[in-house]
């Protein structure tokens, strides 16, 4: 059973941003796309690059090591490449941002 995580603010990511969060030990990268937050693995597939210090682009992350893109929303290889990323609920309840995990 999933456990509710308090991981940020709404007002800790801008539309269009992304942080690494801590998630009972676990690396996990949210993003805010609009007024909507999504979380990810933080690690990239190919070489366990940083996903959650990424360019975001609309729903797209880039691995700021080696390129490769995944959709924040789905978990999805953008790129056609094998491979994609967990995927997270995220939950917002006031103002806190919370991941299960």
């Amino acid at each position: 059973m999933s456990e509710l995580i308090t991981v940020a603010q709404k007002d800790d990511l801008k539309p269009g941003q992304g942080k690494v969060v801590d998630a009972k030990g676990q690396e996990i990268a949210l993003f805010r796309v609009g007024d909507d937050f999504f979380a990810i693995d933080n690690q990239c597939p190919h070489r366990h690059g940083p996903l959650g210090e990424g360019y975001l682009q609309n729903d797209i992350v880039t691995c700021p090591w080696h390129g490769w893109q995944f959709n924040v929303k789905t978990g999805e290889n953008a790129i056609g490449m094998p491979g994609g990323v967990k995927t997270y609920k995220v939950t917002v309840e006031g103002n806190s941002v919370k991941v299960a995990v």
